[in-house]
């Protein structure tokens, strides 16, 4: 799929409000459907394994199905792959070609718990969820939380990892989500005028400053390590999905630039060719303040004021 540009730009000024309400409900919409198809598929697995690379939405994606699950009675729970990442161990980390530990490898995933974990909830056990103190680099048992399924509940396992081998290979009967930015911003003659790659980065970069206070040039610098870890250990396990969801909003290019540009234009031009890139797209794309934009939206999970909790 793809968005034109002048669409864009003439909703924009035409009535930017009905633009994004339209853009909400058709994101709205396949949130609904994704949601039915899990809710058909859980006679099959408690289990539901969403993935994507960085900047896909992943968090905002999985709570909106719950919050669509649990509307509809199938009571639903969202966890955070991320909390069973290993305690970090200099001596067996995974390392990347350059020796340093490779952060974006499956391997620093506690696969075995993950497995044992499903199993155990496909079966009406109870678990204990860990959780992972990103800021010691360690996971803690003792922060743990307990978890077991009823018959008709279900559990959304999200983390870029979801759909690799190592994890699906013994959970086969889970119901498999991949999600991602898909849709580029294309010209009249079909000419991409904006990649949908650029939208994850844009995302990241706009998230990182607002909730980290990190600049574009610490987005951008790790952005080449992000992108290699995708193709090695996302991108080639998407085809194990069940449903590809494309994650992106017409609306959400325009919603960006207020945000995105001032960053980018401090960045020294020629250091990173794809921001300079980003940039020049932007010129041709019309603003939108995210006065429109709902707090239940997506795109809050990015920059800011989001009625959901992460």
């Amino acid at each position: 799929m793809a968005y034109s540009l002048k669409t864009i730009n003439e909703s924009i000024r035409s009535d930017p409000a009905a633009f994004v309400a339209e853009c909400e409900a058709a994101h709205a919409k396949k949130i609904q459907d994704a949601a039915r198809r899990i809710a058909e598929h859980r006679s099959e697995s408690h289990i539901v394994l969403l993935s994507g690379p960085s900047g896909s939405g992943k968090t905002t994606t999985a709570l909106k199905i719950e919050e669509v699950l649990d509307n509809s009675g199938v009571e639903t729970h969202t966890i955070s792959m991320d909390n069973y990442f290993n305690t970090i161990d200099p001596d067996t980390a995974p390392r990347n070609r350059e020796g340093n530990i490779d952060y974006e490898s499956p391997f620093c995933l506690d696969i075995d718990l993950l497995n044992r974990h499903f199993s155990m909830l496909d079966r009406g056990e109870t678990i204990h969820i860990p959780k992972y103190e990103f800021a010691r680099q360690m996971r803690s048992d003792i922060l743990s939380q307990p978890l077991k399924l009823g018959p008709d509940e279900l559990a959304i396992f999200e983390g870029i990892h979801a759909l690799n081998d190592v994890i699906i290979g013994k959970n086969p009967k889970a119901f498999k989500l991949y999600i991602a930015a898909r849709s580029n911003v294309v010209d009249e003659d079909g000419t991409v005028v904006f990649q949908h790659a650029w939208l994850r980065l844009c995302r990241r970069i706009v998230r990182d400053y607002k909730f980290r206070g990190s600049d574009a040039d610490f987005t951008l610098k790790m952005w080449p390590n992000v992108r290699r870890g995708e193709k090695l250990y996302i991108s080639p396990y998407k085809e194990n999905a069940n449903l590809m969801f494309d994650s992106s909003l017409a609306c959400e290019f325009s919603v960006l630039k207020p945000f995105i540009v001032p960053l980018l234009e401090k960045v020294p031009a020629g250091k990173y060719p794809e921001a300079d890139s980003i940039l020049k797209a932007y010129e041709r794309i019309e603003p939108l303040d995210e006065k429109y934009v709902p707090a239940n939206s997506l795109i809050r999970e990015f920059i800011g004021g989001s009625t959901f909790s992460y």
